[in-house]
């Protein structure tokens, strides 16, 4: 199944939150930004880099922002849905349609444009300070709720081991491959390398 397949098929599911996505991607088409499909969600990118992303849930659906700590949200609208560990992503929550003010959403979108063009981003280090975490796991994290905390759950080593597998790749799509893999492993909290360990 290509691409625009598989987006179809996301919006032609029956869920209780199917209308306000469809709400949500009519304001993100007025944008610049490009509609992708990656982690089984929608992810809308700038050149190629992940800008934010809709997702559902069982009680609520909403935005993700990769950037989002980077955005001026004086209202304190924005969520980290696991303090203490998210240092960039930041979600903005809906409980139902009426929920979405348009306006509001445009403000955010166009300053997560404005920053991903002028190249800005939170730098997150890992708490042994010995590896940065990849862009397309912290991104994954945002997209596979558990999985961030599975992660952290892996020891030092192990943790290394799926950050530098991933980063170590020279193309995007080698990358993806590397973290499609890697995400089932790290949700049993296994290590990349376990099985020949043995």
């Amino acid at each position: 199944m290509n691409e625009s397949s598989k987006i179809k098929a996301y919006f032609e599911q029956e869920h209780e939150f199917k209308d306000a996505l469809l709400r949500l991607r009519a304001i993100f088409k007025e944008t610049e930004l490009t509609e992708s499909f990656k982690w089984n969600s929608l992810v809308y990118t700038l050149n190629g880099k992940n800008v934010a992303g809709l997702a559902r849930f069982k009680n609520h659906f909403g935005v993700w922002f990769f950037h989002g700590a980077l955005l001026q949200d004086p209202k304190k609208l924005l969520f980290n849905a696991q303090e203490g560990k998210t240092k960039a992503l930041r979600q903005l929550r809906y409980e139902r349609i009426s929920d979405i003010d348009e306006a509001q959403l445009k403000n955010f979108l166009e300053q997560a444009i404005s920053i991903q063009k002028k190249g800005l981003e939170v730098k997150t280090v890992s708490a042994n300070r010995e590896f940065v975490l990849p862009d397309e796991l912290k991104q994954a994290f945002a997209i596979h709720f558990g999985l961030e905390d599975a992660f952290h759950s892996l020891t030092p080593g192990r943790q290394k081991e799926y950050a530098e597998y991933i980063a170590a790749a020279k193309q995007p799509k080698t990358s993806l491959s590397r973290l499609e893999k890697a995400i089932p492993l790290i949700k049993k909290r296994v290590g990349l390398n376990d099985k020949y360990k043995k």
